[in-house]
């Protein structure tokens, strides 16, 4: 159940998420170098009220036709996030930080420090993104030939969850003392070492930085097989969806809140943001004339490949542009969330491999709309008011001008409805996401 107001999310990739972002005139083109351009998004997001920044991240080029790669500008090169979280923590106040670290490709211990500074530096604005990495490129820049199975991932990623927030918990919130008169820096007692020994890590802790302002930073994940569900609802706080419809997006979110009563959850304490692709005009023709604008820029092999790329590494090559999906395809290692909406979607519409690839390509499976500012909110109510969401993971099809129009046109819109906030109502992330504060493990009484 929600409060009655929507939660946002801005989902930063460097130029937006359509894949022929970098080309339109209303994008900054050097956007992922660029740190003056991350600084005035991220104001303008700050500004319009939203709860958080999302940064998602990938630890390799991916491996593509080159035709397609040299006409992309997602997953090829861009900044190291929390790199870019430190530097937006001092350009703003208010807005939430979140960024991508894979389970699969660090250490516990350095995720739970690297976070746990950034709450710090950012007085408890920080959240970190749980996932686990699928791509094979990226097996391949850390010493291995092949992605791990699923059940080896999930089973890695939810030992690595317990040591993160079990290291989170090294000191109690009032440790330190620092009381120079009579020299004592902190309160022995109050030192808590993990001493974890599990299947896949040994790690004795404490963490070498005091307990962060939130308790722990925010958790945010986005699985959608059995396995990511189980894992959201043991440790997630807000979800990054991929659902193209109301009817799944409800299902999803009734499925993963019911599970979170096993783990003595309260189904409040987590939020569920779908992504959403808007572009929005005035009037409907304009914004249809926009979005036509931008799919003209995209290529088809580039459509092709990140339509292979979103079901999990497909070879779609061999088949004509112009046939629709195989009857039979084949399991892959990649999200299964992605991979069941899209070929429902196929399959729905009997889409061809080219007008499938232009479709995701977009906003890469996410749920893509156009329209007035009424049509978008109303879109956006009908979700939210259905029990199918708690906000929404706003994904602007190009950086900075569709993230304007959102903005400008949708968020007083929705303000105006009172569905969302005018004013931030706390300090931290998690004040304003609506979650509590995590006690300590340790916590007396």
């Amino acid at each position: 159940m929600n409060d009655g107001k929507m939660r946002l999310g801005a989902y930063f990739n460097p130029t937006g998420h359509h894949v022929a972002s970098w080309r339109h005139p209303r994008a900054e083109v050097d956007a992922h170098i660029n740190v003056r351009h991350y600084i005035e998004i991220a104001r303008t997001a700050e500004r319009a009220k939203f709860d958080l920044i999302f940064l998602a991240d990938s630890v390799g080029v991916r491996e593509a036709a080159m035709e397609a790669l040299t006409r992309s500008v997602q997953f090829v090169a861009h900044f190291e996030p929390l790199t870019l979280l430190s530097a937006l923590a001092m350009t703003t106040e208010s807005i939430g930080l979140v960024a991508t670290a894979s389970t699969t490709y660090n250490e516990p211990y350095h995720v739970a420090r690297k976070f746990a500074s950034l709450d710090h530096i950012s007085q408890g604005r920080a959240g970190w993104n749980l996932v686990t990495s699928v791509q094979p490129a990226e097996a391949r820049n850390f010493n291995r030939e092949t992605v791990l199975a699923p059940a080896e991932r999930y089973g890695r990623a939810r030992e690595f969850a317990q040591v993160v927030t079990g290291l989170w918990d090294s000191w109690d919130d009032d440790a330190f003392v620092r009381d120079r008169e009579s020299g004592l820096f902190f309160e022995g007692e109050k030192l808590h070492v993990l001493n974890h020994k599990g299947p896949h890590f040994s790690v004795k802790g404490p963490l070498n930085i005091p307990r962060s302002p939130q308790g722990w930073p925010v958790v945010v994940q986005a699985g959608a097989s059995d396995e990511g569900k189980e894992l959201a609802a043991e440790f997630a706080e807000a979800i990054f969806s991929p659902h193209l419809t109301l009817e799944s997006a409800k299902a999803y979110y009734d499925d993963v809140k019911g599970r979170m009563r096993k783990f003595g959850r309260d189904p409040d304490q987590l939020k569920i943001m779908p992504g959403i692709s808007a572009i929005v005009a005035a009037t409907e023709d304009a914004a249809r004339a926009d979005y036509d604008f931008i799919q003209s820029l995209i290529h088809p092999i580039v459509a092709r490949e990140i339509l292979s790329t979103m079901l999990g590494g497909m070879d779609l090559s061999v088949y004509s542009l112009d046939e629709p999906l195989p009857d039979v395809l084949p399991q892959t290692t990649g999200s299964k969330g992605h991979y069941d909406s899209i070929v429902a979607m196929a399959r729905r519409e009997n889409l061809t491999i080219r007008q499938l690839g232009m479709r995701v390509a977009g906003a890469r499976g996410k749920s893509v709309i156009q329209g007035s500012t009424k049509q978008v909110a109303d879109h956006m109510e009908e979700w939210f008011v259905k029990g199918a969401c708690d906000g929404f993971t706003v994904m602007p099809p190009y950086i900075p001008g569709s993230l304007d129009d959102f903005c400008d046109l949708v968020v007083p819109e929705l303000q105006r409805r009172k569905l969302f906030r005018t004013e931030y109502e706390g300090r931290t992330l998690r004040e304003n996401l609506g979650l509590a504060r995590r006690a300590s493990r340790y916590a007396r009484g």
